[in-house]
């Protein structure tokens, strides 16, 4: 009996040997340990059978298996061990960090078409002498419609086209209210040449408009100024702008602050002035929009409309951009699709 106990025992530790050289996790580990030395383990069934042995063979029989018991503890604890030492330097080895290798290249910005455009267009005027002014895009009533002379009952104050924050303060329409500014702190010094690049606000949302734009205004006051000027100022511009072989179109308008006012259209720039899809076979593109500086705007601003005249002319930055760039759709510019910021 005693030589069959020895046999079923080392029968055990055989086939322990083999399957715990075969657990390669610890998950592996952990269930040979449960299967040999678990509650209902290989080794407790044996314990459980003890009473077949007689009173000599079973202190022989506990001591085999007690001596089996804790070697098998120790195999696991040592292959646990060796198992967690592997998987920590698996783990160093694919997170280390190897400070020989050149470093991740980083995706370069550009810069905005928008941006682009307004620093082009403040560069062209910049070099004809006119000098940048900006001011709050939070204004007053006074210099955004009053100073400007738009009466109260015109549409432009309606609610439905301006932001107000309350009846007297709101967010700016246009950039015009710094050329009250600016003659109001440089009256009855002469001459005035500005450009007030800026956002500007207004309750429209659609393919061609949008509730915050980019405007540049221009002003220039002055003895002897003319309609002449201005439009050499803006044929200037344009070609320098849209290529040396744009013309010219002023239509008669209305805008409060300017008296005569003109729209402003260049000959189209993809059919040069034939007539296609994109001017409507017109021929003309509407571009800005001008005027003679009104002659109430120079007087409420410091200056006799009677000794000095002056023009002023509002770009809006999208416009330009759409049409240099083929753009139909304004709500492009703020969506942040790299796919389309990154061709400029």
């Amino acid at each position: 009996m005693q030589e069959k106990v020895r046999e079923k025992i080392e029968e055990l530790q055989l086939q322990f040997q083999q399957e715990i050289n075969g657990a390669l996790d610890l998950e592996a580990v952990e269930k040979l340990r449960i299967r040999f030395l678990g509650k209902k383990g290989e080794v407790t069934a044996l314990m459980r059978g003890m009473s077949q042995f007689s009173a000599e063979e079973r202190p022989l029989f506990g001591k085999l298996l007690n001596e089996f018991k804790s070697s098998a503890e120790q195999i696991l604890e040592n292959r646990k061990k060796e198992l967690k030492e592997k998987d920590a330097s698996l783990r160093w080895e694919k997170e280390r960090l190897d400070i020989t290798l050149p470093g991740r290249p980083f995706p370069l910005g550009r810069k905005h078409p928008l941006t682009i455009i307004s620093e082009e267009i403040e560069e062209i005027f910049s070099c004809m002498g006119f000098q940048i002014a900006e001011g709050p895009e939070v204004e007053t009533d006074y210099y955004n419609f009053e100073a400007l002379n738009i009466p109260k009952e015109h549409p432009a104050r309606d609610m439905q086209d301006s932001f107000y924050i309350n009846p007297e303060v709101l967010l700016r329409t246009h950039t015009s209210p710094m050329q009250v500014r600016t003659m109001e702190v440089m009256a009855p010094q002469l001459p005035v040449r500005i450009i007030c690049p800026g956002k500007v606000y207004r309750r429209d949302d659609d393919v061609t408009h949008s509730p915050m734009f980019h405007q540049v205004e221009g002003l220039v006051v002055d003895k002897g100024i003319s309609l002449a000027d201005l439009k050499g100022i803006l044929l200037l511009f344009t070609r320098e702008m849209f290529g040396k072989g744009r013309e010219l179109r002023f239509r008669p308008s209305f805008f409060p602050f300017t008296e005569p006012s003109a729209e402003v259209d260049i000959s189209c720039i993809i059919c040069g002035g034939s007539g296609c899809r994109t001017c409507g076979d017109t021929g003309w593109l509407e571009i800005l929009g001008s005027g003679m500086v009104h002659p109430r705007v120079l007087e409420v601003s410091g200056y006799n409309p009677e000794e000095v005249t002056g023009y002023a002319f509002g770009i809006g930055i999208e416009r330009i951009a759409m049409l240099k760039y083929g753009i139909d759709d304004i709500r492009l510019f703020y969506q942040n699709d790299l796919r389309m910021l990154q061709q400029y």
